[in-house]
């Protein structure tokens, strides 16, 4: 199965955070793993305020295949937004993964965020518990 994955899933493995042994698992057992640039960003900052060596940045990265919107996502943002109330960089990446697929239920989403996974749940992805 496919997968998009948010920030929150690659910042629990990266910062060794409990649980983060069954969300490698996880992850190794998808057969692509998807993400919007973002999460490059997001990552980045969560390693230097934890004060991480960003070395193993790269490994976890690679294992991203990126989803560069070459539009607007306006119409995936109103979806998401009658689906629930989300922060700005979690709307971003449910409406990178509708842009992914549209047909929500061919993917799963991975995530951490509560509301978020609410969110995903209502617009039609599966969401694993981690």
């Amino acid at each position: 199965m496919r997968a998009y994955v948010d920030t929150s899933v690659l910042a629990a493995v990266v910062l060794d955070e409990r649980g983060a042994g069954s969300v490698r698992r996880k992850l190794r057992r998808c057969e692509g793993l998807y993400s919007s640039n973002l999460l490059e960003a997001e990552l980045r900052s969560v390693v230097r305020r934890a004060g991480v060596p960003v070395g193993s940045l790269g490994t976890h990265l690679a294992w991203l295949n990126w989803v560069f919107p070459d539009r607007p996502l306006t119409e995936e943002m109103v979806r998401v937004l009658d689906a629930g109330l989300l922060r700005g960089a979690d709307l971003w990446h449910l409406a990178c993964a509708l842009f992914l697929s549209p047909e929500p239920a061919d993917i799963e989403f991975l995530t951490l965020d509560r509301d978020q996974a609410r969110t995903a749940r209502a617009l039609g992805f599966r969401v694993p518990a981690l």
